[in-house]
């Protein structure tokens, strides 16, 4: 992996400092991440996983005080990852190097926002209620950095102007499908390109930053 814009070099995975110095007297920033096909798909299936894309999904994790799911994407993370970081055991459809990103994802603090769920485990919170006000008050929290990922609640999220961090992971393959990201948003989102990073794969990291 290389970093096109000559920041890094080499095939670590250290994360460029991406302008923390504009949140850390106000407020830790909400980052998103997600895979996206180059038509837009965003169908987990759709990409190309490999060690470079679990590594960086490590990183990012690794730079969160915590992670910020939707019911959907909770209960599928925690299917998939739950297990093997639990027992050590590897299912058969998972390589080894998928285990770093397992134990990652299992020991991370996690919240659930949900009006379906009764109760939540996995390290999880359940946030109910009004989400402009439950997630402003988490990001208040002193600390790091908060993570978001699925489809559905990062649209809400957007909406209302709460990710500050915007990390498009787009794979050189083209899917024929859907879901898109972000299909009827009501409004115009701009971001400023803060850095660009590709893998190994083809697969080109672009990261932004909302502008304000």
């Amino acid at each position: 992996m290389h970093c096109v814009n000559g920041s890094w070099s080499g095939s670590g995975l250290t994360l460029p400092n991406l302008r923390h110095r504009h949140y850390s007297s106000a407020m830790r920033p909400l980052r998103y991440s997600i895979n996206v096909t180059l038509d837009g798909c965003c169908d987990h299936r759709a990409m190309i996983a490999d060690e470079d894309l679990h590594r960086n999904a490590v990183e990012n994790i690794n730079r969160a005080d915590a992670l910020l799911f939707g019911r959907v994407t909770y209960e599928m993370m925690e299917a998939a990852w739950r297990p093997a970081a639990q027992t050590g055991v590897r299912p058969d459809w998972m390589v080894e190097w998928g285990l770093p990103f397992a134990r990652t994802i299992h020991a991370a603090k996690k919240y659930v926002v949900s009006s379906t769920l009764d109760r939540v485990d996995w390290n999880a919170e359940l946030v109910r209620g009004d989400l402009e006000k439950a997630v402003h008050q988490l990001k208040q929290e002193p600390g790091k950095e908060l993570f978001v990922g699925g489809v559905k609640l990062a649209q809400a999220l957007a909406e209302l102007g709460l990710i500050d961090l915007y990390e498009l992971v787009v794979h050189p393959r083209l899917a024929g499908h859907g879901p898109t990201l972000f299909a009827g948003l009501s409004k115009h989102i701009d971001l400023r390109l803060v850095d660009r990073v590709e893998f190994t794969s083809g697969a080109v990291a672009m990261r932004y930053e909302l502008k304000r």
